[in-house]
């Protein structure tokens, strides 16, 4: 990707960022040099480290669902740089902000944009930010909060029990192996299906038994569970109804064919036996703060794919366009 350099205005700093003025496919992307934003006075201004390309990253991009332009801009993008999370250094803090100081590490997320693919960031204090802990790295602590996010509204959305029977489909993703350590940290039994060369991997982050889809197809095997996540939504409920216990719950990260993951909640809750529970996701700062936690304790570890130069952001995009990646895509800034 090509370095757009405008002629900066006099006096005024400037910092490299991803910016694009539509929605479409990352060749759309052109990283330019742009002024640093100035915090206002209850913002601090983040040098950025690292973030991550991801799935939520790709749906801004694009605007698909369409659904999503309620959100991030109707006829065209809200934020010109993309980017939904971010770890990195205060620089600079408002004249009200009493709760970072200047050089702490932190961390933080948005699933509706932060223009975080850039090197400096504005963000209010008493948002979704968080020091990073010791021992973390920038990569790590970017590859953290989207997909453990989600993973976490999976199952604050239902009441897992020490003991329950829960299988995670899509287990080496970022949604998906979050959730397996999720879980493991709430006590579930977990199954996990993922492709050949990461069952080693999905083992690793705690699930009790693996599936290889590339050899089984775990909706007809023998086996009931209290939950089915499908944290890639490549499988539907009426596939994996047989697989559910009596009174079990299906739930996908993915609206589904047909938008039918937003109406069978509804049509499910009303016939009474299997449901299912669409998890719409909400309070990022609980998610982040619990993760923290685990950062913390070493029961959360983020699995990293790849690392890309912010220059090579729009092929970062295409690979996580792909479907190919395991875990989570980072961006390294520079200087």
């Amino acid at each position: 990707m090509t370095l757009d350099k405008p002629v900066p205005k006099a006096g005024k700093k400037t910092m490299k960022a991803a910016i694009r003025t539509q929605y479409g496919p990352p060749e759309l992307l052109r990283v330019k040099e742009v002024e640093i934003p100035v915090p206002k006075d209850d913002e601090v201004l983040v040098r950025v480290h690292a973030a991550t390309v991801n799935r939520t990253d790709c749906g801004i991009l694009w605007a698909r669902p369409w659904i999503i332009r309620f959100f991030t801009g109707l006829r065209k993008p809200r934020l010109a740089s993309t980017g939904t999370d971010f770890a990195g250094v205060v620089e600079v803090v408002g004249k009200k902000v009493t709760n970072f100081a200047v050089g702490n590490r932190v961390w933080g997320f948005a699933d509706n944009g932060l223009g975080s693919h850039a090197q400096y960031i504005t963000i209010q204090a008493e948002g979704n930010i968080l020091t990073i802990p010791d021992g973390i790295t920038f990569e790590q602590a970017a590859a953290s909060p989207e997909g453990a996010h989600y993973a976490y509204n999976f199952i604050n959305k239902i009441r897992v029990k020490s003991g329950d029977d829960v299988l995670v489909n899509g287990a080496s993703g970022a949604i998906g192996s979050a959730c397996v350590q999720l879980l493991r940290h709430f006590g579930a039994n977990v199954t996990a299906v993922c492709n050949t060369p990461n069952l080693d991997l999905v083992r690793s982050l705690g699930a009790d038994r693996v599936i290889d889809y590339l050899r089984e197809d775990f909706t007809k095997e023998n086996r009931q569970y209290d939950f089915v996540m499908d944290a890639v939504g490549k499988s539907t409920f009426g596939k994996c109804k047989p697989i559910l216990r009596p009174g079990g719950i299906y739930q996908s990260s993915e609206l589904g064919p047909g938008g039918q993951n937003i109406y069978l909640p509804l049509i499910t809750k009303l016939r009474g036996g299997k449901r299912v529970i669409f998890p719409i996701p909400s309070d990022v700062k609980a998610s982040l703060e619990l993760i923290r936690k685990l950062l913390e304790t070493g029961e959360f570890r983020p699995v990293i794919d790849r690392t890309y130069p912010l220059e090579e952001i729009a092929e970062a995009y295409r690979y996580v366009d792909s479907g190919k990646k395991t875990g989570n895509v980072v961006l390294v800034m520079g200087d």
